[in-house]
């Protein structure tokens, strides 16, 4: 079985993976992770016709409006002085 993922840029992969695959991924990745974020995003039956999970510090948090999976944005944190 052959496993396609596209880097569109430096940690940037686009595939078309089963669940199973996807899973997989994610337990590398989070076993890898240190200080960086990852962020999963996959094709799915919902009202925005994907889902996504992150993990790590990010500026990108997943919010629930009513079962649509939005992203909220934290402020930027300003350099203290």
């Amino acid at each position: 079985m052959a496993i396609w993922l596209l880097e569109v840029r430096a940690g940037v992969y686009i595939g078309d993976v089963s669940k199973r695959i996807r899973e997989t991924l994610w337990q590398y990745m989070e076993a890898d992770l240190g200080e960086g974020n990852i962020v999963m995003a996959w094709a799915t039956n919902t009202e925005s016709g994907f889902d996504f999970q992150t993990m790590g510090e990010n500026r990108r948090i997943p919010v629930d409006m009513d079962g649509l999976r939005l992203v909220s944005f934290l402020p930027v944190e300003e350099p203290a002085l």
